[in-house]
């Protein structure tokens, strides 16, 4: 297994979005970026919408290093056919050592005990970025806010950054990377232009892995990242977790359990439950919850016509399971009856499901 992450939002062993220079599959998105821009009618807040580990951290980081490079940055646009900027540009390297002082991002932090992170990103952060952008830019040109994400924000930060955005300062962006954009605060939400992500071809998910891992310096299996990529369902981070065989192995075993439901082998149950629990299994449990949620969304996608009574049993699920597993990591709960009760759950929706 992978070694654990010294930042909340950072893969292990694999390049942060802040460090990643190179965006694939989403040029489109970049030319819509670059055309507000140009026009000089930039909305002040965007949302980037999609699921998790597709590249909207990497494209947010990737505008930030754009906006913030010496020169007139609307004057780049019209002549740049994409977001790119040279490592050895001033502004790039500050970004990435996180040492910029016009950029600011709200994510969870380190707790106060040194174990582990918060659950939410404290609302006391926010105030601190809202006292900033009162004050004027330390290099008199825009400032950029990335909100990672949107779903760490608990009612009182959700809130705090609300009265930023509705008053916002002279050239200053947020981006706002949100995996779940419709459980946002509709108030939010109206006053941000959404930016809607689409999950990864195959081939543009194993080209992103490709070059992480060569960041990254770390040797690579071929075929090994190809199968990674194919189980990814279009998430790059996804991909660079199931390179690891142990981790992909795991994931076919989780799937396996899936696929055979609403029947249990209840002592490979019972296994799977004993390799996700204690210290040594944190990564695995990880891995084995966005598991059974791609499977959760691939069959809610391929359902979708059978209507409410057909979506419904498994969509109680997923809300279920995302609740569960943030309990278990801010409380450090025992993740084996979670794991028991999950696919007890699952079971039962499938069967109901099917019956609808």
């Amino acid at each position: 297994m992978r070694e654990t992450s010294d930042e909340p939002d950072r893969l292990p062993s694999a390049p942060h979005p802040r460090e990643t220079l190179a965006l694939v599959g989403h040029a489109a998105r970049e030319r819509i970026f670059l055309e507000a821009l140009t026009s000089g009618r930039m909305h002040h807040a965007w949302l980037l919408g999609g699921p998790e580990g597709i590249g909207k951290a990497s494209f947010a980081y990737r505008a930030a290093r754009f906006l913030l490079a010496g020169g007139d940055p609307q004057a780049r646009a019209a002549r740049s056919a994409d977001l790119a900027m040279p490592e050895a540009d001033p502004a790039v390297r500050r970004v990435m050592a996180q040492s910029h002082p016009d950029l600011h991002v709200l994510r969870r932090i380190p707790k106060q005990d040194g174990k582990g992170y918060t659950s939410n990103i404290p609302v006391d952060a926010v105030r601190r970025v809202i006292d900033r952008f009162g004050a004027s830019a330390a290099e008199g040109g825009w400032r950029v806010c990335i909100v990672d994400s949107a779903e760490d924000m608990d009612r009182p930060a959700a809130n705090a950054l609300l009265k930023l955005l509705e008053e916002p300062p002279p050239r200053a962006l947020f981006l706002i990377v949100a995996h779940a954009p419709g459980r946002m605060l509709p108030t939010i939400r109206s006053r941000c232009r959404l930016m809607t992500f689409e999950p990864l071809a195959e081939a543009d998910v194993a080209q992103a892995g490709r070059l992480a891992l060569e960041r990254m310096g770390m040797p690579f299996d071929g075929s090994a990242l190809a199968q990674a990529a194919r189980l990814s369902e279009g998430s790059v981070r996804r991909a660079l977790t199931y390179v690891d065989p142990q981790t992909l192995a795991l994931v076919e075993a989780v799937r396996a359990r899936l696929d055979a439901l609403p029947q249990i082998d209840l002592s490979a149950l019972i296994a799977l439950a004993e390799d996700v629990a204690g210290k040594a299994g944190e990564r695995d449990f990880t891995v084995m919850i966005e598991t059974v949620q791609g499977w959760i969304s691939d069959h809610l996608h391929a359902h979708a016509a059978g209507g409410p009574g057909r979506l419904a049993p498994l969509a109680e699920v997923w809300e279920k399971l995302r609740a569960a597993a943030r309990e278990a990591e801010t409380y450090n709960l025992d993740r084996r009856p979670l794991v028991m009760t999950l696919f007890h759950d699952l079971s039962s929706a499938v069967s109901r499901s099917r019956a609808a």
